[in-house]
């Protein structure tokens, strides 16, 4: 009975699932909530006095936060994941907690600053060291465990911070419905309570297999810069850059997705757009990864991204599908296909860029240079949704149109224009992945042994 006890207990382990794919899905479901920022920033505002514009700094404060914490921490995710993953879990919690403290504070005084800058600490700053230690702390230890199919475990992952925001949504909407008074600043105390013991469980549980040992002499690891060295510098510069243009494309269509929706007429059902769009951002996270398995160069994945995104941004800017769309069932489905598609591409850019590295700078000091690459989607968060938001402001006409019966002011002309900028951006990311992304060595030797047959 004891021995029988002994080989159930290795066994669990030892099992990649148990030790890798679970806990990286608990980390990754409960970081992945901070896109769901869009369905509390107004109530927020009106709770706390202040405009929308002005809370909505929070969140491009955690997304750049999310990359600087992830670039200068992946040193530590590197040598002891145990650490990060518990800084992770701390800095995710507390934040969310301080949060609701800040905005329990700012509804008994209106229009206080203290609670402004108070939500930018927590939301911004201190759930944003939890969001880029959580994000990067299972990506390393996935692909020792599933080496064979390293593209399927990170997108498994990263799938799961892409779906946080489909299985989040309706929850945090339920619980902002029936709270009641002060519903927005309980709702962040409960799921600070709920998530805490979700990514302590992933800490407990996440492990790098048996036969993994990292170098601890400083002569057996070299610098980052080194490792980065070993290829072309414009290389790591091209993957930085496209990773950053992909981002800040999807970021600013994203930001703007549901004005979109509302001015094609489907203003009843944007919270089911939303969700679908969100199961397209997870799908593309692992649908992408897994196909990128079976290429002999990964960045094969990202021209067909780029490609995609360009195709269905030029249909939409040709036909005037966000300004025509209202009764036109082909527009409407276009537009609709352009934003599926960039949700799925945006998702498919975050789950490609560690085995991309590791592919062409080996798993050494794979969580390092990844965190580095991370710092991409910091500025990416300042960026892309201010890109958008200033087009927006500054280009097109408002018109007013009623939603559930109440007036809105949209801007499709504006949202329009938002395409010329991301077409832009798209075009140049291709020409980057076309000729500064060298092949992988990989590629290489399978196209010398080709032409060898």
């Amino acid at each position: 009975m004891n021995t029988e006890n002994v080989k159930t207990q290795k066994g669990w382990r030892s099992n990649k699932w148990i030790r890798a794919a679970i806990p990286a899905l608990l980390l990754h479901c409960s970081i992945g909530t901070v896109y769901c920022w869009s369905i509390f920033s107004q109530e927020i505002a009106d709770y706390i006095g202040f405009s929308k514009g002005a809370t909505e700094w929070a969140f491009s404060f955690a997304i750049f936060f999310l990359g600087m914490s992830a670039a200068f921490l992946g040193n530590v995710v590197e040598k002891d994941i145990h650490k990060s993953s518990l800084i992770a879990t701390i800095c995710f919690a507390c934040g969310m907690a301080g949060t609701g403290f800040f905005i329990y504070y700012g509804g008994a005084h209106k229009g206080s600053m203290i609670a402004l800058i108070g939500i930018y600490i927590c939301y911004g700053f201190i759930m944003g060291i939890g969001l880029g230690t959580g994000y990067l702390s299972p990506v390393k230890t996935l692909m020792l465990w599933f080496e064979d199919r390293k593209g399927l475990a990170t997108g498994l992952a990263v799938a799961g911070f892409g779906a946080a925001k489909a299985i989040a949504s309706p929850i945090m909407q339920s619980l902002l419905d029936n709270l009641g008074k002060g519903g927005i600043f309980k709702m962040f105390w409960i799921l600070a309570v709920v998530y805490f013991v979700m990514m302590f469980v992933g800490h407990l549980l996440l492990k790098k297999p048996e036969g993994w040992h990292e170098p601890q002499n400083k002569e057996d690891k070299q610098s980052i810069l080194s490792v980065i060295k070993t290829k072309p510098i414009s290389n790591y510069v091209g993957i930085w850059l496209m990773f950053y243009i992909n981002i800040t494309c999807g970021l600013a269509l994203i930001s703007q997705e549901k004005m979109i929706v509302k001015c094609i007429g489907l203003a009843g059902i944007v919270g089911v757009i939303s969700t679908v769009s969100a199961v397209f951002n997870a799908g593309g996270r692992l649908g992408f990864s897994a196909w990128a398995d079976k290429m002999k160069d990964r960045n094969t994945i990202y021209k067909i991204i780029f490609a995609l995104s360009i195709v269905f941004t030029a249909a939409v800017m040709l036909t005037g599908g966000i300004k025509n769309g209202e009764g036109n069932m082909f527009l409407i489905v276009l537009v609709l296909a352009l934003i599926f598609v960039v949700n799925a591409g945006y998702g498919g850019g975050f789950s490609n860029v560690p085995t991309l590295l590791s592919d062409h700078y080996g798993m050494g000091s794979i969580s390092a240079i990844h965190g580095i690459t991370l710092s991409a989607w910091g500025f990416a968060g300042l960026t892309g949704n201010q890109l958008a938001n200033w087009i927006v402001e500054h280009f097109g006409e408002p018109k007013t149109i009623m939603s559930h019966g109440e007036p809105i002011v949209v801007n499709p002309t504006g949202y329009q224009y938002v395409l010329y900028a991301t077409i832009a951006l798209y075009v140049a990311a291709m020409l980057i992945c076309l000729i500064m992304v060298k092949p992988t060595d990989k590629a290489l030797e399978a196209k010398k042994a080709k032409v060898n047959k």
